[in-house]
């Protein structure tokens, strides 16, 4: 194994900008989606990579940046709510994820782990990607995200959707190296040629943008329904969180649930998902597509992800890349968004696969099925809708129902013994 920890300042920043280029595609996509500012999302996730880098000691090599799990519910928060209350709820997710960081701390992982089986987590996270599904088959019709607007003709869109979904599977199977890990940007690239070419490209604010700008920061405001609406939220990305730190330590060889400690990675996770939504930016969460460039490079060394975040905040400042990105046309997005909101569901699917859940035992049968048809026909409780409520009615079913449970608390086992 090569040691690249002695490497020289420029090696490690030309490092630190590929993982960037990695997790470029999911960082601004998720604003974009949403309505938020991306060069706000690229400020805070560089400086919630920096601020989980603090925390943890400098010890892993991560990166940070926006949450799919949060863009239905920002989506929906956004319409109810209003932007400033959003990330009041954004902001308590954060904390949410700080307590639970207490919580391991004093009851150690098994806690966490029986409360959130895979039985539980799994339809979570297909709900997530299966109920964003008509946000993408919108967008890719040229539609606006909620159907209500056609912003792009049919015909045109559809064909510049279809051609950008297939370049980003033909990249993401048949690319080789570092190319494999970025079809989202090869699919973007190509959909927004193919929207210039059909004359679907509006220039105007890229011209109008100044070259270097304060991002479009946004203070948060505080109401218990947004509070209510979102922090529910926050359960799935915490397991997703779990997995990426014991997938990123099998690579490494290195056990980062003992050192630096589980309570250190959710609380440097709820630190930089907090102060991202004080600045008016969406929740991070670790991304899966960084460890897989990290075991691709074999590039160890957590000082890359330091720079990977210095340059996503520089470029934070850059008004006209800022202004090029929201010029993506709709169908773009919608047709790369096909792909990503399916994976995301497949994550959940693959989860019960795994963990050998049994769904012939009525408890299991019950508490999958009705989270997949709360969370992706949205059904609504009180202050509770969609992901929120399905994540909350998993939990209590889980609890409350009679039988054997399930855990996935051998696997961590497991990883204590490597």
């Amino acid at each position: 194994m090569q040691d690249h920890t002695n490497d020289p300042v420029w090696k490690q920043a030309i490092a630190g900008s590929q993982m960037l280029l990695v997790a470029f595609g999911a960082l601004v996509l998720m604003p974009l989606i949403t309505g938020l500012d991306p060069n706000v999302a690229l400020f805070t996730a560089g400086l919630g990579t920096l601020i989980f880098h603090i925390v943890t000691g400098g010890q892993i090599p991560i990166f940070l940046a926006s949450s799919f799990a949060f863009i239905a519910p920002v989506l929906a928060a956004k319409g109810k709510f209003g932007l400033e209350e959003t990330l009041g709820g954004l902001m308590a997710a954060g904390i949410l994820y700080i307590l639970l960081s207490g919580a391991v701390r004093l009851r150690g992982t098994g806690f966490i782990t029986r409360l959130l089986p895979p039985v539980v987590i799994a339809p979570v996270i297909m709900s997530i990607g299966l109920g964003l599904a008509s946000v993408a088959v919108h967008m890719a019709s040229g539609r606006s995200g909620d159907g209500s607007t056609q912003l792009v003709p049919y015909d045109t869109a559809i064909w510049i959707a279809m051609a950008s979904l297939a370049v980003t599977i033909f990249t993401s199977v048949w690319g080789k190296g570092i190319f494999r890990l970025i079809p989202i940007m090869f699919g973007v690239v190509v959909g927004y040629l193919l929207s210039w070419a059909t004359g679907i490209v509006d220039f105007t604010p890229i011209r109008e943008a100044a070259w270097l700008a304060m991002p479009n920061f946004v203070a948060p405001e505080f109401s218990w329904g947004a509070v209510l609406f979102m922090v529910p939220v926050a359960i799935a990305p915490a397991i997703e969180h779990i997995g990426d730190i014991l997938t990123i330590g099998n690579i490494t060889r290195k056990n980062y649930l003992e050192k630096p400690g589980l309570h250190r990675t959710l609380l440097g996770d709820g630190l930089a998902t907090s102060a991202a939504s004080l600045l008016g930016g969406p929740p991070n969460t670790t991304y899966s597509e960084v460890t897989g460039a990290v075991m691709l490079t074999r590039n160890f060394n957590p000082k890359v992800m330091w720079w990977a975040a210095i340059v996503a905040i520089v470029l934070a400042f850059v008004g006209k890349f800022g202004a090029a990105l929201q010029t993506i046309p709709v169908p773009v997005m919608g047709g790369i968004l096909c792909l990503l909101f399916g994976s995301i569901a497949v994550v959940g699917m693959n989860a019960l696969i795994r963990h050998q859940v049994d769904l012939t035992q009525s408890r299991n049968l019950v508490i999958v099925g009705v989270t997949l048809v709360f969370g992706i026909g949205n059904m609504v409780l009180g202050h509770l809708e969609g992901i929120a409520l399905c994540a909350v009615i998993a939990i209590g079913l889980n609890l409350v129902l009679p039988g054997e449970k399930e855990a996935w608390g051998t696997r961590i086992n497991e990883h204590h013994e490597d």
